[in-house]
């Protein structure tokens, strides 16, 4: 296969699974946040959503305040907005046309029957009462997908780049699903460790798909410091920071030795710097540095990894904002 034809199948293969990835994470984001939103601050927190994917300045040139409607909708249907659901599964589906030479026929079918079920879905399915019963749809549509993904696709140099894809961008999510708790949805002071505190921490866990394992380890008390260190530092559970840090430096490693690839060292060390921050500091001293920092600033290696990876192996430097959108290839 000749090289050119090598790097477009790889950048296609690479964000398809980042954008099946991040549509799941983003209905996760909206679901947890649709729990925290009963509260008298509802509006504050849906205007954090905005905020969080660095959507400011395109989310009010169309709506004027940031309600449950309006974040929803420019959140899941909102086809004119790239960081939306609808538009991650779109440009899903156009890097799975590039590649029906290479995916199974299963993918391609379960891919492009998801995406035009959400291009049918309308204003009204989106009320307050529907929303949990459609992130959980969306949730589960994105993991069949990797299901069949797993089961059909074939072990080949593709499918090394997707699995370094879907790591990478579920390690960027995780820091943006917890990061909308921990800083942006802080509560009071005086309501730190509240029954209310508790069970938003309860429900960010399950909208990382985490609290039974969590609650494996700590059976007692949940508190935000334990919650931050599991999704961060936690080494065994597949939605943590350092786990999908690791398995995207086990994956490089892998291609590079197992196919001559002679590139990507330069993405290599930075991962190693990662590992080596995540696998030498606790939760306490982050914390004391300050947790939104800390999250912005591995935001930025894993930004810096991708364009690293893109620059070795696609065959171009990408153009990335602080919410990793990019267009597809």
């Amino acid at each position: 296969m000749p090289d050119a034809l090598l790097a477009r199948y790889a950048d296609c293969i690479f964000w398809l699974a980042r954008y099946v990835e991040r549509a799941e994470n983003l209905a996760r984001i909206l679901d947890v946040n649709e729990t925290f939103s009963r509260d008298s601050r509802g509006g504050q927190n849906w205007r954090s959503i905005v905020q969080l994917n660095s959507d400011e300045e395109r989310f009010f040139t169309s709506h004027d305040a940031a309600s449950v409607h309006s974040v929803v909708n420019f959140y899941v249907i909102d086809g004119d907005n790239p960081t939306s659901i609808l538009s991650a599964m779109r440009y899903a589906r156009e890097n799975a046309r590039t590649l029906r030479p290479l995916i199974s026929t299963e993918m391609w079918v379960q891919l492009n029957v998801f995406f035009n079920r959400l291009a049918e879905l309308t204003a009204s399915d989106l009320s307050p009462g529907n929303l949990a019963g459609l992130f959980a749809t969306i949730k589960e549509a994105c993991q069949t997908h990797t299901g069949i993904t797993e089961g059909t696709f074939f072990r080949d140099q593709g499918w090394y780049f997707y699995q370094i894809g879907r790591y990478l961008e579920r390690a960027d999510q995780t820091t943006r699903l917890l990061d909308i708790k921990y800083h942006l949805l802080l509560p009071n002071v005086a309501d730190v460790g509240s029954p209310v505190d508790v069970s938003q921490w309860h429900a960010l866990l399950r909208s990382a798909a985490g609290y039974h394992a969590f609650r494996r380890l700590h059976a007692g008390s949940t508190t935000p410091a334990r919650v931050a260190g599991f999704l961060l530092l936690n080494i065994a559970f597949p939605r943590s920071v350092h786990h999908c840090v690791r398995e995207v430096g086990r994956l490089l490693g892998e291609v590079k030795s197992h196919h001559g690839l002679r590139r990507g060292n330069d993405a290599a060390e930075e991962l190693d710097r990662l590992q080596v921050l995540l696998g030498t500091l606790n939760i306490s001293a982050i914390l004391q540095s300050g947790l939104h920092e800390f999250l912005d600033s591995i935001q930025r290696q894993l930004i810096a990894i991708t364009r690293e990876l893109s620059i070795a192996f696609f065959g171009y430097t990408p153009e990335l904002s602080q919410s990793q959108t990019a267009s597809p290839k």
